[in-house]
């Protein structure tokens, strides 16, 4: 087995280097509120429901609006959408080597925003789309002028995404849905959610739910307040839906078969947030390697000390564990259809969640009160990368699909 990467890589991460010194850096030293110990304060428009202020996304968009235009931020899209068709692979190299230079306006945790995009919406809508709305949504998509929310999740339901309540009933040439979203990220500026309602069937039936693309201004669509959450700001809505009308042509995909819609989503944004998450840990672990060496204590640098020495060595052997993981998985990705491989997909994703998390722990203990404090970046990592553990797929039910494929169990 070959373990180099691709030839085409080295030059590829040399080059996104280069940019951000260029391009990036400047723009984020210009707005440094945004990155050092003010940054959740800064961010959050406290008064307006704890939703991110606007002059901090106008920052991100002007930082995606560079990156676009040097030719990063659709790296990871097909050529016929002005992207370099950059594989799975490619994209988790990418994003741990961004995760790996800590926090910057280059890459963005809290906001999944990075100078080589990410966009899971795009390849859905590619694969489920009708032509009308690949010409309507694609490139809309990629330069922001349309967004799209993700309502899956429910008040009552999450993992058990097959027994939503959320309903659609035809009615005409429509729709008539009624039910109650949660954990609507990104509602607050986007211009359609996409709702998952039962369309026919049963609860507990993966059949008989189909995926709508419902505007956010259509009567009826509310969102009532934000969740405010471990890391701030918030841009997780609650959404109600009261009688919310609209058209056959806002179905994406097939009429109740619409999780499929959804799992394309899943598995494209997991092997991706297992390599952020990857490169953040071992961000986490350089930086406590570092200061371990140069902090004296009893006159001998903290280094000396197995007590300090081994909880970092088994970080460092996890962490080149989860790196052989999260590339043979990205690997087999490009190489098969998604659901052949969703069981390597949720190994990456689960270990690589709760590895960040255990080395921005550790990251912190070895800092001692300075790492506890705001002004060193361990406490930010450690707040973002935890929700991954929950969201997109608890690591119970990551854990959980892994068991399905090795004892044979659970397929429908």
């Amino acid at each position: 087995m070959d373990f180099t990467l691709p030839e085409h890589l080295p030059g590829v991460l040399a080059e996104m280097d280069a940019f951000i010194e260029a391009e990036i850096k400047p723009l984020e030293r210009e707005h440094i509120q945004y990155f050092d110990r003010h940054r959740e304060y800064a961010r959050t428009d406290w008064e307006n429901g704890g939703i991110p202020q606007r002059a901090w996304e106008d920052l991100l968009d002007e930082m995606r609006r560079r990156a676009d235009a040097a030719g990063w931020l659709r790296y990871g899209l097909p050529t016929q959408f002005g992207g370099r068709g950059g594989s799975n692979l490619d994209m988790a190299v990418i994003r741990e080597h961004l995760a790996h230079k800590g926090l910057g306006l280059h890459n963005d945790l809290q906001d999944e925003s990075s100078i080589v995009g990410n966009f899971p919406q795009v390849i859905m809508m590619d694969r489920f789309g009708t032509e009308q709305q690949k010409a309507e949504w694609i490139e809309a998509m990629i330069t922001g002028t349309r967004s799209m929310a993700f309502g899956l999740t429910e008040p009552d339901h999450g993992s058990d995404a097959t027994w939503l309540e959320t309903r659609a009933e035809r009615d005409g040439d429509g729709w008539v849905i009624n039910g109650r979203k949660r954990w609507n990220t990104g509602v607050h500026r986007a211009t359609h959610d996409l709702i998952f309602a039962r369309t026919s069937g049963d609860p507990g039936q993966a059949r008989g739910i189909t995926a709508f693309l419902v505007p956010t201004d259509a009567p009826g669509f509310e969102v009532p307040y934000y969740w405010w959450t471990f890391n701030m700001p918030t841009d997780h809505g609650e959404v109600v839906l009261t009688d919310v009308r609209v058209p056959d042509d806002a179905i994406l995909g097939e009429v109740d078969r619409g999780l499929e819609v959804g799992q394309t989503f899943l598995h494209e944004n997991r092997i991706r947030q297992a390599a952020s998450s990857l490169g953040a840990a071992q961000y986490c672990i350089d930086r406590a390697v570092a200061y371990a060496g140069q902090r004296m204590v009893f006159g001998k640098p903290l280094a000396v000390n197995q007590a300090v020495q081994w909880p970092l060595v088994e970080l460092q052997t996890e962490a080149q564990m989860v790196r052989l993981l999260v590339y043979y998985a990205a690997t087999e990705l490009d190489r098969s259809h998604h659901m052949e491989v969703s069981d390597k997909v949720s190994m990456a994703n689960y270990r690589a969640n709760r590895l960040v998390c255990d080395a921005a722990d550790r990251a912190m203990q070895v800092h001692g009160g300075v790492g506890y404090s705001r002004h060193e970046p361990f406490e930010h990592i450690y707040r973002h990368h935890r929700r991954y553990r929950i969201t997109e797929g608890a690591e119970e039910i990551q854990i959980r699909r892994v068991a399905q494929r090795l004892f044979g169990f659970g397929r429908r």
